[in-house]
């Protein structure tokens, strides 16, 4: 055994971390060893984030030791399982920042370890055959406070059943008419050890082993089977899998396996204003109520990722939320911090005018031009500036600018007032048009010279900056205003069902706005900042320079906090 300390390089310890520190300590083993074992029968959320931050962490954290941390795709069901979620789970757990290396396991290429573990449970008296209909068994299963009856095949001998199981696995069956159920104990307080089913029969095709088999090993049979295969030391689930515990241990007892894996629970993530069910996030997909599992108000991780989450937010947070033993709620406003923290460190900084107003400068030749130095990143000075051009005829934003301004508090221009072009001059509005219905169809304004870098002349108060892009330069471009997917902060407690507190605003396109002319030529999923509107995303799919499309990640502020607080 290596001399070298076993203490991890995480600093940060709850129970499942003491856990794997106090198992090391007592021999249980040498290395740590986890896996991440997801079905692919859809796209990973953040709920998953959190226990691929787990598990493949505590292999991060134990590295000296040679931990590791296993991929093993769980797609022992053929139903609803397909090559491209397994595809997207990879593709997601490396955008995370994590790496399994050799260790690439399925399930499916093990289904001769389970048939075997089968036929030495059969031959053992320990497991049977049932020919009875599916709600035959159920109603004799019984309940909390009453317990189960025997099965009338639950005595058959161990050659009568191989042969019944020989038949299951050469087709001779259809679908449901038989199953393999473990003989534990029918009056047991824990339901899943009333000799529950551990095979059935399936004829759908499966994405990897096509129609080699019919029968297909049940969830609580598989798990512990391929934990012991290949040698995990700590299989690491969420409560809700805390009753199937003594299932896990029964296999592992019973079984022939190499390795006696120990399995623990902790609390899963559940997010305000997020529903975390993949069947439910299924449906949205195919009730066509999203524009995919990637669209960006979705909790998936390639949603989060084309709304442009960095990863590294993702991360941050569910580090932050913790292990625990108790299921709770986290704020949704908690990732959005995250989210908002990350991009105002890193982001680059530009402007875009969301709702342009066309504003002349009046004091300057037509043909007037100068480059403008705008910081990169005010929070990283070493990136230095970037020029922007500044024309006589811009684009502002609508809102900054008002004819009465609605109280002394107003900050922006109106006649007379006196603002700051970002990185620019100070100009004065001077005159505006009006449309038939009183709307401002244009502003001009005058530059005060010399106060680029410089306060403006006393006794003219220059109240704020506002952003704006040059009209003859600037690039039209759709901005995606996406928003919380639900309206209520627990939608799956919502008694009308969950798809009722759907937020109808949560999508908002903006077709005419106007950038700068740099974000025409940015690489899909460049983040930056829009100056005084939020962080936003080129689209990893719809970007391009002959049309600029951005996703807003999040806000410069949590508005909705304010909004509650109103």
């Amino acid at each position: 055994m290596t001399n070298e300390p076993t203490e991890p390089t995480a600093t940060k310890r709850d129970f499942i971390r003491e856990m794997v520190a106090h198992d090391l300590a007592e021999g249980y083993c040498e290395v740590p060893i986890t896996r991440f074992p997801p079905e692919p029968n859809g796209y990973l959320h953040i709920g998953h984030a959190k226990a691929i931050c787990l598990d493949f962490g505590l292999a991060q954290e134990y590295k000296h030791l040679g931990a590791r941390c296993h991929l093993r795709f769980d797609d022992t069901n053929p139903c609803k399982e397909d090559v491209e979620f397994v595809n997207s789970i990879q593709e997601d757990i490396k955008w995370l920042g994590f790496d399994w290396g050799d260790h690439l396991y399925f399930a499916s290429d093990i289904f001769q370890f389970y048939y075997d573990c089968a036929i030495h449970l059969i031959e053992n008296g320990l497991a049977y055959v049932d020919l009875q209909d599916r709600e035959t068994m159920r109603a004799l299963r019984g309940n909390v406070t009453t317990p189960g009856t025997d099965s009338p095949y639950r005595d058959t001998t161990p050659a009568e059943n191989i042969e019944l199981f020989t038949a299951m696995k050469e087709g001779k069956y259809p679908e449901g008419a038989a199953v393999l159920r473990a003989k534990i104990d029918m009056a047991s307080s824990n339901m899943n050890m009333r000799d529950p089913v551990i095979y059935r029969i399936s004829y759908d095709s499966h994405h990897n082993t096509g129609t080699q088999w019919c029968i297909y090993p049940m969830y609580d049979f598989a798990h512990p089977l391929e934990d012991a295969y290949e040698h995990i030391t700590h299989s690491l689930c969420t409560l809700e899998f805390e009753n199937h515990r003594p299932l896990y241990d029964w296999a592992i007892e019973n079984c022939p396996v190499p390795a006696k894996p120990k399995q623990r629970e902790f609390s899963r993530l559940n997010i305000t204003y997020t529903v975390m069910s993949k069947r439910k996030l299924r449906q949205m997909v195919e009730d066509k109520l999203v524009a995919g599992w990637d669209d960006p108000r979705m909790p998936t991780l390639c949603g989060m990722r084309r709304r442009g989450y960095p990863a590294a937010a993702i991360v941050e947070f569910c580090q932050g939320v913790g292990i625990t033993k108790f299921n709770g709620n986290t704020d949704v406003a908690r990732l959005e911090n995250s989210v908002r923290s990350q991009l105002n460190t890193n982001a680059e900084r530009r402007m875009a005018v969301l709702a342009p107003l066309k504003l002349v400068l009046s004091n300057v030749p037509e043909d007037f031009e100068e480059e403008i130095s705008v910081a990169i990143n005010p929070e990283k000075p070493e990136l230095g500036h970037r020029q922007v051009k500044l024309t006589r005829e811009l684009f502002i934003e609508k809102e900054d600018f008002m004819v009465t301004p609605p109280n002394k508090k107003y900050k922006r221009l109106s006649p007379g007032a006196c603002v700051r072009l970002r990185g620019g001059y100070c100009i004065i509005a001077t005159d505006y048009d009006l449309d038939d219905e009183g709307n401002v169809t244009e502003l001009r304004a005058e530059i005060i010279p010399d106060t680029i870098g410089n306060p403006a002349p006393e006794g003219i108060k220059c109240k704020a900056a506002i952003h704006w892009v040059s009209s003859k330069y600037g690039v039209p471009a759709e901005l995606r205003l996406y928003d919380r997917l639900f309206g209520d902060e627990a939608p799956d407690a919502n008694p009308e069902g969950f798809l009722a507190s759907m937020n109808k605003d949560s999508l908002t396109i903006i077709t005419d706005a106007i950038v700068e002319p740099s974000l025409a030529a940015v690489a899909p999923e460049f983040l930056c900042q829009f100056e005084r509107t939020g962080y936003f995303v080129a689209d990893r799919y719809d970007h391009s320079p002959e049309k600029p499309v951005f996703n807003r990640s999040v806000g410069l502020r949590d508005s909705w906090s304010k909004m509650n607080k109103s």
